[in-house]
């Protein structure tokens, strides 16, 4: 007998905060069985007190790492019975400042965590998704793959990536009645914010901030809503999607004046042209 016993599954990375989190709580609260991952030991072991051991699977994993993640997602096979009903590719790294400035190294983290990491996790998890009916591939996008963000350009383009695999993977895995999805969040209240960007963050708009709450609901949903592809919290950044594809000239320059990043981008030219 499995520990998960008959109930459905999820394997969460980046389990250990924010969306990660949230969504694990929901899916326990929910009954089904939680597989947790993180490289945040502390924050999976308060995760585990909170649910109960029972109910889940914890286990440290750093996603650039092939051989552990393997390894992780076999032990959690054993959990489960060889089954996989959602797999929330969650975990990611911001790195903000402009592309030029920043090193090749510092670029190349968040390419393997935000890109590489959930290749690597779906093409490890995919023979436990294959073997369960109706299974879901689920990864967090973001605003940032609506149009590509100043500020943080390599973040923003790992965010395009995941999109688009997403797209492409939904028709590809269909042929083994697995689904394909993700998440468009805006600003969420999580710890990858800079600091103090929640205290001046907007109430109302496309870039309000929202609790990280509302991006499990939209997991959830998205598991019960097999028709659904993209899932945008909140559901105005689907307009943003919309009106890049459409006219990226006109949204270039909105970004430029009066986006959200405005202010951030004139102070960090400003701090540069101080500096020369």
């Amino acid at each position: 007998m499995s520990k998960s016993g008959d109930r459905k599954s999820i394997f969460i990375t980046g389990a250990a905060s924010g969306m990660g989190k949230a969504t694990a709580d929901l899916f326990a609260e929910k009954g089904w069985f939680v597989g947790a991952t993180d490289v945040n030991e502390a924050g999976l072991q308060a995760l585990e007190s909170e649910i109960g051991a029972d109910n889940c699977f914890i286990s440290t994993l750093d996603v650039t790492d092939g051989d552990a993640f393997a390894s992780v997602l076999e032990a959690f096979a054993k959990d489960t019975g060889g089954t996989l009903d959602l797999l929330f590719n969650n975990a990611g790294i911001g790195a903000g400042g402009f592309f030029d400035e920043m090193t090749f190294d510092e670029v190349m983290a968040v390419v393997n965590v935000n890109f590489v990491g959930v290749m690597r996790g779906i093409h490890l998890a995919y023979p436990l998704l294959k073997a369960t009916p109706n299974s879901l591939c689920f990864t967090t996008s973001s605003s940032s793959a609506t149009y590509g963000m100043p500020g943080i350009a390599v973040y923003s383009a790992t965010k395009h990536a995941v999109k688009g695999l997403t797209e492409a993977l939904s028709i590809e895995f269909a042929r083994h009645g697995v689904r394909a999805a993700d998440v468009l969040p805006g600003l969420i209240d999580t710890p990858i914010l800079p600091e103090g960007t929640q205290d001046g963050a907007p109430t109302e708009g496309m870039f309000r901030l929202m609790p990280a709450s509302s991006v499990a609901d939209s997991v959830w949903d998205a598991y019960h809503t097999p028709e659904k592809l993209h899932w945008y919290v909140p559901e105005e950044i689907g307009d943003l999607d919309k009106a890049a594809g459409n006219t990226p000239e006109l949204v270039r320059e909105q970004i430029k004046s009066t986006g959200p990043l405005a202010a951030v981008i004139r102070e960090m030219e400003e701090k540069a042209a101080a500096a020369q």
